[in-house]
């Protein structure tokens, strides 16, 4: 009965590999996914800087929820850039993205580390806090952006 279930257990696990490392069958879809990944990254981010800046009222558990998005949406694009071709398939990724891969990719954990603060912060319902914390995630966001997003 244990063998059974460890085979069976097994078999579901690896199987789990082999469909998440076949998510992307064409260039184009892995491109798809990163740039809706981004557009997401975007919303959530742009409403907490609402938030912060005073543009919309602050509300602790909006923030949170925010946050919350952050930290699991910002660990979702880096893995579609790694596709086969999806460097000829992107508009908006410069070629240099590909030519220092470890660099950018390097950068996109230290976003989903950035994000994971924030997450952080945003518990503590401090607002000092929350800003300190967004202010080093969106200067990752930025700076990586500068060096790797095309006009």
């Amino acid at each position: 009965m244990k063998k059974l279930l460890l085979s069976t257990t097994l078999v579901s696990l690896l199987s789990g590999s082999v469909i998440a490392a076949s998510a992307f069958t064409e260039a184009e879809d892995a491109v798809s996914y990163r740039q809706h990944s981004f557009q997401l990254i975007r919303h959530n981010m742009a409403d907490v800087k609402d938030m912060l800046t005073g543009a919309v009222p602050f509300e602790a558990s909006r923030l949170q929820k925010r946050a919350d998005a952050l930290a699991t949406l910002t660990t979702l694009p880096w893995e579609a850039f790694t596709v086969p071709g999806a460097d000829k398939a992107s508009k908006d990724a410069k070629a240099e993205i590909w030519q220092n891969l470890q660099d950018f990719q390097s950068r996109g954990e230290q976003l989903a580390k950035d994000a994971k603060s924030l997450q952080s912060a945003a518990q503590t319902q401090d607002q000092a806090k929350v800003k300190a914390a967004f202010a080093a995630f969106a200067k990752n966001c930025k700076a990586c952006h500068d060096k790797y997003k095309a006009d």
